[in-house]
């Protein structure tokens, strides 16, 4: 009775002391899971949840089980500082996250002083990467390099067109206008028109009246796709005949739901699609049979849990830091949008934009087509 007392005692202990030692590793993800740009946090989190319900199959990082936790920015710098001390009182360690450049780079600074690493699957201006902050790592380009591809194809294309260059004034929007308009400049392009327009603004028929009087013929929008789809439909309606060229920030359906007809023969840029690659074909396939289409950012946020999951492995722990090291060091990984290696600064090695038009498909719906 005594040994089987003392053997029972024993195992309650060792049952307690593994329940403490392997606790869920939490990934908070921080996104507009509400909101105007809500379709682009529900990429977010369907991409990171997937990601973790895969990994958590597979046995976990090092052994332990990955929780979720979600974080609603609503694409509010205020919001993501908010979400991001939320996430460090809850005890998170990794946050995908955030969409917009202008919560992210905030936010970052919270992740940096409370040992917090950060990969965002879609933050692209330059400044998230560039402050020396041990944390920083995205998974995507930036608006420098996806600025000089816009402004590479305009001067080719359009070198004699009186453009417009067009921003929503926050740091990814304007930024990626100012890299676009840095690259058309040089190219020896001097723009008609360049201004900015308030996020959440409806009425664009003075601007629309303005670039018609300057007979602008290309429009170049930094931003996001809620304004720019206005701006489209209202364009068509008034009459200004344009090419609209845009970012990454309009790479949603929804654009064509707000546009309706004008969105046709829009250009854009965006990396090669990631549901084209062969080695993703099963995982777009889960995706789609639970009812969801994972364009845009949703294999970007899976392949940040990867690249959080890879460099623990590489590690050979869950120390954030330690990971941080790894990431730069242990790479490349291989991802659901390709293989991934990572610079000192957190950025990746293998920068790539490509052209997109905006189609109307066979199911008379519209959706954006890699150009070949």
């Amino acid at each position: 009775m005594k040994k089987s007392l003392m053997s029972a005692v024993a195992l309650a202990a060792m049952v307690a002391f593994s329940g403490s030692a392997w606790a869920d590793i939490l990934i908070g993800v921080g996104g507009p899971l509400t909101g105007p740009n809500a379709a682009f946090g529900a990429q977010l989190q369907k991409g990171a949840e997937q990601a973790a319900a895969d990994i958590n199959a597979a046995g976990g990082i090092n052994g332990e089980q990955v929780k979720i936790v979600l974080g609603d920015d609503v694409s509010d710098p205020k919001q993501g500082v908010s979400v991001a001390n939320k996430f460090v009182a809850d005890g998170v360690k990794f946050v995908v996250g955030h969409f917009n450049s202008g919560v992210s780079i905030p936010a970052s600074e919270i992740y940096a002083e409370n040992g917090v690493l950060q990969v965002s699957p879609a933050s692209t201006n330059p400044t998230y990467t560039e402050r020396g902050l041990w944390n920083t790592f995205r998974v995507c380009g930036r608006d420098d390099q996806q600025g000089a591809v816009a402004g590479a194809f305009i001067a080719a294309n359009f070198k004699d067109a009186k453009v417009a260059v067009l921003h929503d004034k926050t740091p990814y929007g304007q930024g990626l206008a100012d890299e676009t308009k840095k690259a058309t400049n040089e190219a020896g392009i001097t723009e008609a028109i360049y201004e900015g327009v308030n996020v959440g603004d409806k009425d664009f028929s003075a601007l629309i009246a303005k670039m018609k009087e300057a007979g602008v013929t290309v429009v170049y929008w930094g931003g996001l796709h809620t304004e720019f789809g206005l701006i489209e439909r209202q364009a068509a309606d008034q009459g200004l005949k344009a090419q609209f060229i845009s970012g990454d920030g309009i790479v949603s359906n929804e654009l064509a739901s707000i546009a309706g007809d004008a969105v046709d023969g829009t250009l854009m840029t965006f990396a090669p699609d990631p549901r084209k690659n062969p080695a993703a074909k099963d995982l777009v396939e889960k995706f789609r049979a639970a009812g969801f289409e994972p364009e845009a950012y949703t294999l970007y946020a899976y392949a940040a849990v990867q690249v959080i999951a890879e460099g623990a492995k590489a590690a050979g722990g869950v120390d954030p830091q330690a990971i941080a090291e790894a990431i730069k060091s242990k790479g490349p990984f291989q991802t659901a949008i390709g293989e991934l290696g990572f610079d000192e600064k957190g950025d990746i090695t293998r920068p790539d934009y490509v052209l997109y038009t905006w189609k109307k498909g066979e199911d008379g719906k519209y959706t954006y087509v890699q150009n070949e």
